[in-house]
């Protein structure tokens, strides 16, 4: 490749040009917009073909590869700077090569994440995954960095560029995912990062201009490769639709993609589908034919076939979650949370309900059933009586102002994936101690909220709901608690119903009458005795009444905490509802791995923490490693001096600014029904308006940096005071709104916050490149390496501390950030 662009950068005594051309700009925009999209589609990718606790490592992995740029930019600056447009072109074009060919190749690394805790060779695999995922990051990290120092004294110019561009890829690869599939997707995001080659190509005059033409045929290459070589997703040979693809005659018969899930219908008609979670022995009447749908490979929902007569729907009477109905007065209202395949709507078919508004979350899996299938189902969804929402369960709750006799919580989970402990890092707000009081809120008087939860020994979520109904009846001030319960199990699964009253004489007459003739067992009923728990499914001890009795009394608390697994109630501040993970338990697993001890862990957090661990020890590596090559040419005491000032501002904004981040998404999760929808809306916010800020700090002279970064953070500090105490009439007010509106409401309330949060990197960055060059690329690789560990921090301590704590951090890093900025300032020091 000709460099011919270089001298066009310089005058004739080598003195850099202010601002970089703008179509260069474009590609920097490009080059983010492509490595955020690719960030992203890991993180569907490896939902599908492994599990959803895999998300952070690609977080961590996309900041690795920002880190390790800084290192290498550090290390080879000279040489870089001299070829800036070749190198420019060089790895924008290999981030759109590698990216699509480097994820097909991670997939065929036989990893499985269920043997990680007793086989190492699982770490191995697992480190190969990284090395072999991290260079796209890295190439696209080489583009920006090299515009940063090339640019010196437009950094904000190229900041702006690099924010606003990833703030597009974020959200034009969730709307991108509506229309095809996760791959395709990410075919078209490695285009893009030849597109940016191409126009850095053009930007900076390079020679031969023909060339260009290649550059943009070369687009199609991955497309190319993935139709040549007939690539496909893998999913590990664990989940369920593989396991369940092995059966003879299974054939997947439907597939729908959208940024929501991946679904997959299966027919088994010579092993057929028997899927009735709890369903009772003693059931007389034989369940129907059944499809199978799966979501991301795991999560199996059953589609009934259904001829249209009550009488065939009975097998749904003998399962634990029917209970409520047989205490109910006849026609009852009922909202069904987690619809799915419409089981759950089928029974209170078949229970004579007066009217159902079922909700579910994918308008994929409502089309499914409506339309697709609607002949096999029966038309469920178009029954007389039923009305199909396609809303977030809790966000459906809060907007709406009708009562029911009866609101029923879906089994949403499938057992191996709950049991794996795969949902332990999700954020999951329809088991928070707000969320029981919000359906209480909308129960008639004498009306049941019911909830239904797999059997696990030892036991873990069932004891953990049954706590954070204890918590959310005391909480509403409605009755004492003991009164309201009732908790039943099954071979399979357990129900477990609150009631807005007291539970009457003649209910507990019918509860008894229910359980005996479906062989159920009694857990808990107000006035139990300890003879009529466990007698027919039969534990080694009656945990369940056992766990029940405790945390009804005053010693709770205690019971709490020495309890094996994490039971305290989750909130919506700590909204981890299925983390059960304690260290003592670790050990203990340990101890009897032969006895299959670590079958009993939760994965999730574990592995989490693993890979806290391996990127801080890489992190400090990176941006250890330069520092005795910098060293001498820093001179001496005092350059260490230097080094440990700029370690400690760019180390510090940067955990800040992943942790405000990170709390502001999990909080507008809730407000705008989904996790990838906040992520979407909010981390595009965040960019685009950050990178604005960094448009405006391109004005500030160098030597006024310290002032204005104190100024930046003195508003943080104050916007996000401000939001701390309007958040909670803003979103019971404003809840209700179409969602359009609400995405407008968080863009118009992430703004000023952003604005002001996109200004101490940029203005500490131009200020370091007026007084010690050399550092800059460090600096840079300082601050990725802190979004590292705080991409996976925040998580950790948003799960012990809760968001609230978590922002408290951010905004203390930014203060003494700030703070220092200013007295640095004031006393002529060289950086921020």
């Amino acid at each position: 490749m000709g460099d011919s662009s270089f001298e066009s950068g310089c005058n004739t005594e080598g003195t850099l040009h202010i601002s970089p051309p703008r179509l260069l700009l474009l590609a920097v925009s490009f080059i983010s917009a492509a490595a955020l999209a690719y960030e992203i589609l890991l993180m569907r990718l490896f939902s599908i073909i492994q599990w959803h606790h895999f998300a952070y490592m690609m977080i961590s992995l996309a900041l690795l590869g920002y880190g390790a740029s800084g290192t290498f930019l550090t290390l080879a600056r000279g040489f870089l700077l001299r070829h800036f447009a070749s190198a420019f072109v060089l790895n924008a074009a290999l981030f759109g090569l590698s990216s699509t060919a480097c994820f097909l190749f991670a997939q065929t690394v036989p990893f499985n994440a269920l043997e990680l805790l007793w086989d190492p060779g699982e770490w191995g695999h697992l480190v190969l995954i990284y090395v072999i995922l991290t260079p796209p990051f890295f190439f696209a990290a080489n583009c920006i960095g090299l515009t940063y120092q090339r640019y010196r004294e437009a950094i904000g110019r190229t900041y702006a560029a690099d924010l606003s561009g990833a703030g597009v890829g974020a959200l034009a690869v969730v709307l991108l995912l509506f229309w095809v599939f996760p791959l395709d997707a990410l075919v078209i995001a490695s285009g893009v990062g030849l597109a940016a080659a191409s126009l850095a190509w053009v930007a900076l005059a390079m020679r031969p201009r023909a060339l260009v033409v290649l550059l943009a045929i070369a687009t199609a290459v991955p497309w190319l490769f993935v139709g040549r070589s007939g690539a496909e997703l893998r999913p590990v040979e664990y989940k369920n639709l593989s396991q369940t693809l092995r059966i003879s005659g299974a054939v997947q018969i439907e597939e729908r993609s959208s940024p929501l899930g991946l679904l997959s219908v299966v027919r088994s008609p010579e092993v057929p589908f028997r899927h009735v979670p709890g369903l009772s022995l003693n059931s007389p009447v034989p369940v129907p034919e059944q499809l199978g749908v799966f979501t991301d490979g795991d999560g199996m929902s059953a589609i009934n076939r259904w001829d249209g007569s009550r009488d065939s729907l009975g097998f749904l009477d003998y399962v634990p979650s029917a209970l409520p109905y047989h205490l109910l007065p006849p026609k009852p209202k009922v909202l069904v949370l987690g619809a799915g395949g419409g089981s759950e709507v089928l029974q209170a078919i078949y229970h004579d309900a007066e009217h159902i508004d079922a909700v579910e979350l994918n308008p994929d899996m409502i089309d499914l059933v409506s339309r697709d299938f609607a002949d096999f189902a029966g038309h469920v969804y178009s029954h007389p009586s039923v009305t199909v929402h396609a809303e977030e369960a809790r966000s459906f709750v809060a907007a709406s102002r009708k009562r029911y006799d009866l609101i029923q919580i879906a089994l949403l989970d499938a057992f191996t994936t709950s049991s794996a402990g795969s949902y332990a890092l999700n954020e999951s707000y329809l088991y928070t101690i707000e969320a029981l009081q919000a359906y209480l809120a909308h129960l008639r008087p004498g009306g049941f909220l019911a909830v239904t939860r797999w059997v696990r020994l030892p036991p873990r979520d069932e004891v953990k709901l049954f706590a954070t109904a204890v918590e959310a009846v005391t909480r509403s001030s409605r009755g004492a608690p003991e009164q309201r319960l009732i908790w039943i199990r099954g071979w399979q699964t357990s129900t477990l119903l609150v009631k807005n009253g007291a539970v009457s004489d003649s209910e507990i007459a019918a509860l008894r009458q229910f359980c005996d003739e479906r062989s159920f067992d009694l857990a808990y009923y107000p006035g139990i005795e300890a003879r009529e728990a466990n007698l027919r499914n039969r534990l080694k001890e009656p945990y369940f009444f056992e766990a029940a009795t405790v945390l009804l009394n005053p010693e709770r608390d205690a019971f709490i905490r020495r309890y094996k697994f994490e039971i305290r109630p989750a909130t919506d501040d700590r909204p981890y509802f299925f983390q059960f993970f304690k260290w003592p338990l670790l050990w203990e697993a340990v101890r009897l791995k032969g006895s299959g001890g670590l079958s009993l862990l939760d994965m999730g957090y574990p592995i989490l923490i693993a890979t806290l661990v391996q990127s801080a020890v890489i992190s400090v590596l990176l941006i250890l490693a330069p520092l005795r090559i910098l060293l001498p040419r820093s001179g001496g005491g005092a350059g260490k001096s230097l080094q440990y000032q700029v370690f400690a501002y760019f180390f510090a904004i940067g955990l800040a600014f992943m942790f405000t981040e990170i709390v502001y998404i999990q909080k507008f999760i809730l407000y705008l029904g989904h996790p990838l929808y906040a992520v979407a809306v909010v981390l595009a916010g965040f960019l685009v308006f950050a990178g604005m800020g960094s448009r405006y700090a391109a004005r500030i002279a160098p030597h006024q940096a310290g002032r204005h970064i104190f100024r930046a953070a003195k508003m943080i500090i104050a916007v996000s005071a401000v939001y701390a105490l309007i958040f909670p009439f803003l979103f019971d007010s404003s809840i209700a709104l179409y969602a359009p509106v609400k995405v407008a409401v968080v863009l118009a309330l992430i703004a000023p916050l952003a604005f002001f949060m996109g200004m101490p990197f940029p203005l500490g960055l131009a200020r370091l490149a007026s007084e010690a060059e050399t550092l800059v690329p460090w600096a840079f690789g300082i601050n990725g390496c802190a979004s590292v560990v705080a991409a996976i921090l925040a998580t950790v301590l948003a799960i012990h501390v809760g968001q609230l704590w978590l922002l408290m951090g951010a905004l203390s890093l930014y203060g003494v950030a700030g703070f220092t900025a200013a007295h640095r300032h004031r006393n002529g020091c060289a950086v921020p």
